[in-house]
């Protein structure tokens, strides 16, 4: 068991007071978008107890030892490498407008932009590794996002009343089509470098959103507000549009909303944990200051209208809560702690502690204390492992 380091992310959409106040985590009035636990080669955690000047990271570590760390089923589906990341995240403006791709579209566009020769850290790179990216989003306070497509009619409801070019447009598009096909369309007219709308025609549209918002005869209040906070935001940006075809979400503390391949989505604000296969592949269409190629999102995005997909979790023991998201790289669990008890997981195993205090131990250590913020790495060959306390732990592992 190895106590191991977080990786801040400066993003600009990012709190200053979020992570700082919750984990103890960052400076007072530092911009902080996100903290990373895992051993990702962008930015992998580092091996606290390792004092020399350039401490061993997880991932050299899992990778001196992948069967031992990892244990041998993990490496015989995974390779020797950790397949999950973990993140504190905490959103103070809405993320971008963005995908993830699958698998078979990551490994061939990786491979393509390294064969050409696009340095890993070039603005303009979109595939920084072969992986896909399903996830989960655990809400530790009130988390606003948007995710999935409404259903054809429901986005024909949203634009019917509004007397503007291109919400006529969608409307007469959507009911020639009302199907995924439809959706594609709209979407396509939208977002493709070559359709997309004067933005003019998106200020327009998002104006006459906030009118009939001001009115009280909005058909979905959440919804104007979402669009004439993004069209202020980013005035002109199609992205603002789109967001109005997706539903809306409000997570409460400790409800989760997992995101497919495929699927469209922005967080909006809030605080929470993130688990993740390890990657760092996102597709932006709007909504940004970053590189966004329109083109590439489209070709992976998943056009059906579908609810946003909650996990409800399931109670292992009386202590411990399993959320099982439907892909094989990682899995969530959260207990909250009393006397000594066994943590059930798999292979290696990342735990954050998020509230009060926790005790940790496994076969050979000796009790180790965690506050707020601190995560450590169990390894494979050190199970079982127990936890006391008082305070809510979350662990990632492997199902």
């Amino acid at each position: 068991m190895e106590l191991i380091s977080g990786v801040k992310k400066p993003y600009v959409w990012g709190s200053d007071t979020a992570i700082q106040e919750h984990f103890g985590i960052g400076d007072e009035g530092e911009t902080l978008a996100e903290v990373w636990f895992g051993a990702h080669h962008l930015s992998p955690s580092r091996l606290v107890s390792d004092e020399s000047e350039d401490p061993i990271s997880l991932e050299d570590w899992i990778a001196a030892d992948p069967e031992g760390t990892l244990g041998a089923s993990v490496v015989e589906r995974f390779g020797p490498r950790l397949p999950y990341l973990m993140k504190l995240i905490a959103p103070k403006r809405p993320l971008s407008l963005q995908v993830h791709p699958d698998r078979d579209r990551a490994q061939v566009m990786f491979e393509a932009e390294e064969l050409a020769g696009i340095p890993l850290d070039a603005p303009e790179r979109m595939y920084k590794d072969p992986n896909y990216k399903p996830e989960i989003i655990y809400a530790l306070t009130k988390f606003e996002a948007l995710g999935g497509f409404r259903a054809p009619r429901r986005i024909v409801e949203i634009f019917s009343d509004l007397d503007t070019e291109l919400a006529i447009q969608i409307v007469s598009m959507l009911r020639a089509k009302p199907s995924p096909e439809g959706i594609r369309q709209v979407v396509d007219r939208l977002l493709s470098p070559q359709t997309t709308p004067a933005p003019a025609q998106v200020e327009a549209t998002a104006a006459a959103m906030s009118d009939r918002l001001q009115a009280g005869i909005s058909p979905s209040v959440r919804v104007d507000r979402i669009v004439t906070s993004l069209a202020r935001m980013y005035p002109g940006d199609a992205g603002a549009v789109v967001a109005a075809m997706l539903n809306p979400v409000t997570l409460r503390p400790g409800e989760v909303l997992f995101t497919p391949p495929g699927g469209i989505h922005a967080y909006i604000s809030g605080l929470g944990v993130e688990i993740m296969a390890s990657s760092d592949n996102v597709l932006r269409a709007g909504l940004t200051e970053k590189h966004v190629d329109c083109q590439e999102l489209l070709n992976c995005l998943d056009y059906v209208a579908a609810p946003p997909v909650r996990i409800a979790p399931e109670w292992v023991t009386d202590a411990t809560q399993v959320f099982y998201a439907p892909v094989d790289d990682f899995e969530l669990s959260v207990t909250r702690l009393g006397d000594p008890q066994p943590i059930p997981g798999h292979g290696g195993r990342i735990v954050l502690c998020i509230e009060g205090e926790a005790f940790l131990s496994d076969s050979e250590t000796s009790q180790m204390r965690l506050t707020p913020g601190q995560a450590v790495f169990v390894r494979a060959d050190k199970m079982p492992l127990y936890a006391s306390g008082t305070g809510v732990i979350m662990q990632s592992d492997i199902p």
